[in-house]
Order: C-alpha cells, then sequence, then structure tokens
C-alpha cells in the first residue's frame, strides 16, 4: 500500500511500514511544510492513505469534502505505538482505506467512517 506520513508522526513509523512491504513517505523529508491542504492533495494524487495525528484533516474531508485516498488518524498513541497500530489498521481495513475511509485508532478503540462516494475522485 502507499502511504504518506504527516510530518507530526514520528518518521521511525516508516520503519515499521516498509518492512512490512508498503511505500511509504514521510513528509518529515519534505523542504518545508506545505500546510494541510496541499499535504491532503498530494496524498491525494499520489493514491496514498494519509497517517496523521492531525484531526483538521478529518474535517476537511468530512465538512468540506475534500478528495481523499484514506485516513488514518492516530490519537493518544506513544510514537513507538504508532508504526505498529498502523499495520494492524491497515491489515485489517486497507480495502476500506484505498477506497476512502478514515480510521480513527487509540488506545483501546478503533472508530472507521466508511468511504463517502465523493471521498475519492476516480
Amino acid at each position: 500500500m502507499k502511504i504518506l506520513l504527516d510530518t507530526c508522526v514520528w518518521g521511525g513509523a516508516r520503519k515499521d511500514l516498509e518492512a512490512a512491504g508498503h511505500d511509504v513517505v514521510w513528509a518529515g523529508d519534505w523542504q518545508k511544510d506545505p500546510g494541510d491542504e496541499e499535504i491532503l492533495a498530494y496524498a491525494h494524487r499520489e493514491g496514498r492513505v494519509l497517517v496523521t495525528l492531525d484531526k483538521d484533516f478529518g474535517e476537511m474531508a468530512i465538512v468540506s469534502k475534500t478528495k481523499h485516498s484514506g485516513i488514518v488518524r492516530l490519537v493518544n498513541l506513544s510514537v513507538r505505538q504508532q508504526g505498529l497500530i498502523c499495520l494492524r489498521v491497515i491489515a485489517k481495513y486497507g480495502n476500506e482505506l484505498q477506497a476512502g475511509a478514515i480510521v480513527t485508532a487509540e488506545p483501546g478503540r478503533l472508530r472507521i467512517r466508511p468511504p463517502d462516494e465523493n471521498s475519492r475522485n476516480q
């Protein structure tokens, strides 16, 4: 799966994801932070699931109907847990994410918002 890790996600999570065979880009490697709108647009253009700690991306997708290729939001997880939790979410909801679902993962709780017909542009 193609994944974009937001700058707020621990860069070390990339190692866990790449070791599992995923194609991972970490926005923290970019020269500068282009802002939330461009990060989400980049992820969508590249067909990448966005992994973030920031709730603003979900709001952009739901309220503003901004197109995306799936979003995973990590809440209250230690940096060392981020990659492993992403792997579990992807294993369980990979197809839904690629179809445009939004998954929120926090300790002891996982919520999924199914893909909206307007969330993903073919």
